[in-house]
């Protein structure tokens, strides 16, 4: 029988030893690769070409939504998302991004497992809560967004600006970003420009608050910057 391939993606290295620990009680599973941020996840992911892939939404350098869209264009695997955010955007966003699975960190390990057997079998899983969740709201009943609401939801950037948004919001300075990503300097500041004038926004602080409301950035802030500066890339606070 051949052996089931799997690659974990998470930040904290007790929270991938645990996993692995777990997962490889069970004959015939084998986790090929770890990685710790969303970039290096991308990387093993097409080296070791894993069945199923394990990302948390929430890593430096490029969170897991993003890395599950890019992952899928390159390798043929079925992803499982494992994180502690139960909010109805990022479920509904990890599966339009082509995720199979979410699961909670909060749920019991046996919720794991029977997460990666049903990908295994090619079939979808969501842990109970998360079920209720995206039942809800299919169920309700949608309201018109308004102009402003659709300039400022994040799909309207591209995938090449989430990036950027994360970079910016991590405190990076264009030439960070621009090295991060190997584009020129000219590049970024066009991107940059651009994904400003769709937001609507004027600043890096517009910037940080957006990308924390939208869980795009891998910094652990409780709050939208109350009570909060943030430091500009010329060194000047930012209210």
């Amino acid at each position: 029988m051949q052996k089931l391939r799997l690659l974990i993606a998470d930040d904290h290295d007790l929270v991938r030893k645990g996993v692995r620990a777990y997962l490889e009680e069970r004959q015939g599973w084998e986790v090929v690769a770890e990685a710790a941020s969303g970039r290096e996840a991308i990387e093993k992911a097409k080296l070791v070409r894993p069945d199923v892939t394990i990302l948390d939404l929430r890593m430096p350098d490029l969170n897991g939504l993003e890395a599950t869209r890019e992952i899928l264009k390159v390798v043929s695997t079925k992803v499982l998302i494992c994180t502690i955010y139960d909010s109805d955007q990022l479920i509904q966003e990890s599966l339009k991004a082509g995720a199979r699975g979410y699961v909670l960190k909060s749920d019991p390990g046996q919720t794991l497992l029977l997460a990666v057997d049903a990908l295994r079998r090619n079939k979808t899983f969501l842990a109970s809560q998360i079920t209720e969740k995206v039942l809800d709201v299919y169920l309700q009943p949608q309201p018109r967004q308004s102009r402003k609401n659709i300039h400022r939801n994040r799909s309207s950037l591209t995938a090449r600006q989430k990036e950027i948004v994360q970079l910016i919001a991590n405190g990076k300075t264009n030439q960070d970003v621009a090295a991060a990503l190997n584009i020129s300097l000219k590049t970024v500041e066009t991107h940059r420009a651009d994904l400003m004038r769709r937001l609507e926004y004027h600043s890096v602080a517009d910037v940080v608050r957006y990308a924390i409301r939208n869980e795009i950035t891998a910094l652990n802030w409780t709050s939208e910057l109350k009570g909060k500066s943030v430091v500009s890339e010329n060194g000047s606070a930012l209210e």
